[in-house]
């Protein structure tokens, strides 16, 4: 599904260069639950916004579904994004004047799933626990429920992929295992799963961790299929 090859990314920061990414390497088959974990400054939020089509490499390859996407145009980029990437957040991103049900809708006003969209963006806040709380609006939620209509906006469009950076971050320890047994199951039925975090126990759920430092893969853990 992905398949990243000498992929660097280079900034400018006034006189200086600053290379964030430095020769990564790695795959990414379909169905896998993957964490990408370093520190601040490791690379893994530059390597993340590039997996998510929202940067482009400086150098070397990135193919999702083998195709190569440093030579996507913008709107080809914008398309990827909407049809093959689920997004979810530290912060949420819901809008505070949309109920439950309407944030999770909101990505299907440029999508092709439109057909019977209430019914499905209502099953999916069935799928995350939040079937009685379609009609409230965000400050009316605790923050875990909050990152789960998060995770059900970022699934109705059926992506291959769910892109999540963080999502445990703004919770407290108890909710962030809540939050994590969601994607175990969510990966449990087959959806692919990348995490970037720099936290080992939210890692620790996925199957194979890729640390980072300073720009480059330090080591990959392969933890099999029941980690956590």
């Amino acid at each position: 599904m992905i398949t990243v090859k000498a992929l660097t990314k280079s900034y400018q920061m006034g006189e200086s260069q600053v290379l964030a990414l430095r020769g990564v390497e790695f795959n990414i088959k379909a169905n896998e639950f993957v964490a990408i974990m370093g520190p601040s400054g490791s690379g893994k939020s530059t390597l993340m916004n590039i997996i998510g089509c929202l940067d482009k490499p400086s150098s070397g390859s990135y193919q999702l579904n083998e195709q190569e996407v440093a030579s996507l145009d913008d709107d080809q980029l914008s398309a990827v994004r909407n049809k093959e990437i689920g997004f979810v957040f530290q912060s949420f991103h819901l809008l505070p004047r949309m109920s439950a049900l309407q944030n999770v809708l909101l990505p299907l006003r440029f999508s092709e799933h439109q057909q019977d969209s209430d019914a499905y963006a209502q099953s999916l806040l069935a799928r995350v626990g939040l079937g009685e709380r379609q009609d409230h609006r965000p400050n009316q939620l605790s923050g875990g429920q909050r990152q789960r209509v998060a995770i059900a906006r970022a699934l109705v469009n059926r992506p291959a992929i769910l892109l999540a950076d963080e999502p445990t971050g703004a919770l407290d320890s108890k909710t962030s295992v809540e939050i994590m047994a969601l994607f175990t199951e969510l990966h449990q039925a087959g959806q692919t799963i990348i995490l970037v975090t720099h936290e080992e126990e939210v890692a620790a759920y996925a199957q194979r961790i890729i640390r980072m430092r300073d720009g480059e893969i330090i080591e990959i853990e392969n933890r099999g299929q029941d980690a956590a």
